[in-house]
């Protein structure tokens, strides 16, 4: 008996036995087609209150809520029926199950006017109404008097937008393509997919009508400005009216309307700023709307537009607030990658020459006798000039008697740095999706752009001069840009896509150059497959058995797009599989890893398989790994080492802690060197010879070598952790990052190799050492 069947015996069938329900259930092997069988079948066990069922039925819910469910005729019909059941025995379902059964039926729509009517009828007799615009859609498979009667009880009491909208929905034929229940999402454990977002998208009628009810809201904000509507602090709009326009912003949104820059210029300061001196505003439930919305469709204009508000808005706890809800948009902004490249240009910036340096993007302002120089090069900075004369601080007349355009000028470069910070990572993350750009483009708005070109430039990128033929250059190193159509595709370069001499050319010539990449390119770490994952063939042990601090894994999940549940010394919170999605969604990696225990204030985990999965008609199937692309698989690889490597208390050279923890501190501190630690041997290799300790250092294998006056150290390239010869005692040095290596060159950014180069100057300096309790650890075995 396959898993599906299985499952759905387990929620029909009374005679199986307690153990084959409390199971954990994996359906990542069902079908979205079985998938949809086996969620009407739950809500009809549901209906019947069978409390045996419960772990199945949890689970094919949750699977249910990641995935696309699909069903055929009677599966939508069986999962109407359930629904009515439902209600009518605990007086409350969620109607987002119907109408997605309805939505995604594989076969013609079957008769559901029984229930739904029934369904339709038994919410018209509530006072209060929840899921209005899944209530809406429903009542189109009912008769017409239903669909009236339900337009009729929708409409009452609400203003002109929220109306036009209800019209806008009644007026479709069926819910397919329609906003259907989107905004009634509320009530589900998970946020609205962006599938939901496009079918209100791909819906004319109601893309038109989102155009309309933006435009009105921004011509009441003006009519509330110009006094034309008399002002109340947060009045502007209802609470009906602010759900309707962040369903009209979502959807523009999604669409990447061109229209919605121009409109932010009037809408955002018209719900933001009071027509008068009061530190309230006209909106803030509509403001705190917009962002939302940008959270989960995020474009440049409009994080510009907001954080433009942010400096402007009066009210004291405000400012705050954005400045929270802006982080996130800024993440979900470098994930979308279709839109994240196109940075408008900072008004007033230049590509200039400063300090004779190669071009670079400059702002000059005069301010009172002195000029302000904003400069973007790795990020942003602010300096004065007074006759063509650098000032180290901003002048004391300037701060005196110019506040607000200082202020301006240093909002200016928090804003630059935040464009230039997601820049970055969405042009990593385009190594996920192997992310292509037309040339002309490419050369013209993003290589040429006064902020992002020092970026780019910096950069290594293919240029398809011909069919299948790549042409790679390094625009910083002053190589011309190949001859080749507008049309022609431009992508990142990859190691993985080259031979390794090329690859140590590359490394080379950025070394010599001191090209200083903006994210590790030429020196990105490559994981190939290796005999033992061969031999493993489904999953991969390369970084399994690591023990890490669990909280800081966590957010490096977050931050490096990983979705996973949080875990923790609770029912279900054991153990858990952080996942990414790549390739536009063709493939899902899994990374398994076990809450462990505490230690001191340390949440402690254990890590596990790497493994991947493929999507194959509608389902995720598990994949060998040699099937996933390189490419996919390197950057996976690379991802979880760094999540190892970053978070394993072997990183940790004050650890203290006994037992098994201590065992693998031992073990994993001076281990043989992953990948990313393969990487940082390479660079050392390259810039050892320009250091002034380079007479006192050497490479052996896993260590840098570094000589004393009174004794010889060996720094693990992996941990940073030092042995001390002749008794590779331990040393345990915990100095300020960065201190000490000065203007040392490095290709890229790297704590771990700086924390290296600082201990290993402190360390070629031994006599010089001041701290007694580094002392004492040397002089000990001297």
């Amino acid at each position: 008996m396959d898993l599906a069947a299985r499952l759905m015996r387990a929620l029909t069938d009374a005679g199986v036995p307690p153990e084959e329900l409390h199971r954990r259930v994996d359906l990542s092997q069902v079908s979205d087609e079985e998938l949809g069988g086996l969620l009407a079948a739950a809500q009809r066990v549901a209906a019947l209150e069978a409390p045996r069922t419960g772990t199945v039925r949890l689970a094919v819910e949750q699977a249910a809520e990641q995935r696309r469910p699909r069903f055929t005729p009677a599966a939508c019909r069986e999962m109407l029926e359930a629904l009515a059941e439902r209600y009518e025995q605990r007086g409350w379902v969620d109607l987002a199950w119907g109408l997605d059964a309805l939505e995604n039926c594989t076969g013609p729509l079957p008769d559901v006017s029984g229930p739904a009517g029934a369904l339709v009828r038994l919410w018209l007799s509530k006072d209060t109404l929840r899921q209005p615009y899944a209530f809406l859609a429903l009542a189109h498979f009912t008769g017409e008097e239903e669909l009236r009667l339900a337009v009729e009880h929708l409409s009452r009491n609400v203003d002109t937008i929220v109306a036009e909208e209800i019209a806008v929905v009644a007026g479709s034929a069926l819910p397919r393509g329609v906003s259907a229940s989107v905004a009634d999402r509320d009530d589900r454990p998970t946020p609205t997919s962006v599938h939901a977002w496009r079918r209100s998208a791909d819906n004319p009628a109601y893309a038109a009508f989102a155009r309309r009810a933006l435009e009105a809201a921004a011509d009441r904000t003006d009519a509330v400005r110009e006094g034309r509507i008399p002002y109340r602090a947060d009045k502007a709009f209802t609470d009906r009216e602010v759900t309707t326009l962040g369903q009209a912003l979502r959807v523009a949104l999604q669409r990447d309307e061109p229209w919605l820059p121009e409109l932010f210029e009037r809408l955002l300061p018209g719900v933001s700023l009071a027509p008068t001196a009061a530190r309230t505003l006209p909106s803030q439930a509509l403001l705190y709307e917009v962002v939302r919305a940008a959270q989960e469709f995020p474009t440049p204009e409009l994080l510009t537009a907001l954080r433009t508000v942010r400096r402007t808005v009066r009210h004291a706890g405000v400012p705050k607030q954005l400045d929270k809800m802006l982080k996130k948009a800024d993440a979900a902004l470098a994930e979308r990658t279709d839109v994240a490249l196109r940075l408008p240009a900072p008004e007033d910036f230049k590509t200039d020459s400063v300090g004779g340096s190669a071009a670079v993007g400059v702002l000059r302002r005069t301010v009172g006798d002195y000029q302000a120089v904003v400069t973007v090069t790795d990020t942003a900075t602010l300096t004065w000039e007074k006759g063509g004369r650098p000032l180290r601080a901003t002048p004391a007349p300037v701060r005196r008697d110019h506040p607000a355009p200082v202020k301006e000028l240093r909002d200016t470069v928090k804003r630059v740095n935040a464009q230039l910070a997601t820049l970055v990572r969405a042009l990593e993350g385009g190594f996920g999706v192997d992310a292509v750009h037309p040339y002309g483009w490419w050369r013209t708005d993003l290589a040429g752009h006064p902020v992002a070109r020092t970026l780019v430039r910096r950069l290594i990128w293919e240029i398809e001069v011909s069919p299948g033929q790549w042409q790679a250059v390094l625009p910083e190193a002053g190589e011309d840009l190949p001859d080749a159509p507008e049309d022609a595709s431009v992508r990142l370069w990859h190691p993985i896509r080259s031979e390794p001499e090329t690859v140590r050319a590359w490394r080379d010539l950025i070394t010599e150059r001191c090209v200083r990449q903006p994210f590790k390119q030429a020196f990105r770490e490559i994981y190939r497959l290796t005999p033992a994952e061969e031999e493993t063939r489904v999953h991969s042990h390369r970084f399994a058995a690591h023990l890490v601090r669990y909280r800081r894994m966590f957010a490096l999940f977050r931050a490096r797009g990983w979705k996973s549940a949080l875990l923790g010394p609770w029912d279900g919170g054991g153990s858990d599989e952080a996942q990414r999605t790549l390739a536009a969604g063709e493939w899902r990696a899994g990374f398994l890893h076990t809450w462990a225990d505490w230690s001191g204030e340390d949440e402690l985990a254990s890590t596990d398989q790497v493994r991947f999965d493929r999507r194959v008609d509608g389902a995720w199937r598990q994949a060998p790994l040699a099937d996933v692309p390189p490419l996919v698989f390197s950057e996976v690889m690379r991802d979880v080492d760094l999540f190892v490597g970053v978070t394993s208390i072997a990183a940790d050279p004050d650890w203290t802690a006994g037992g098994r923890e201590r065992a693998y501190w031992e073990r994993a501190g001076f281990a043989e060197l992953t990948e990313s630690a393969e990487a940082r041997r390479d660079v050392l290799e390259r810039i050892l010879p320009r250091l002034r300790i380079a007479d006192r250092c050497s490479i052996d294998g896993r260590f840098l070598v570094v000589r004393g006056d009174l004794r010889t150290y060996r720094i693990h390239l992996g941990s940073a952790n030092i042995l001390m010869e002749p008794d590779n005692s331990y040393l345990c040095v915990v100095p300020s990052r960065g201190k000490g290596v000065g203007t040392v060159f490095l290709p890229f950014e790297d704590e771990r190799l700086s924390l290296i180069l600082s201990k290993a100057f402190l360390l070629a300096a031994d006599t010089e050492i001041t701290d007694k309790s580094i002392l004492t650890q040397i002089e000990r075995g001297a």
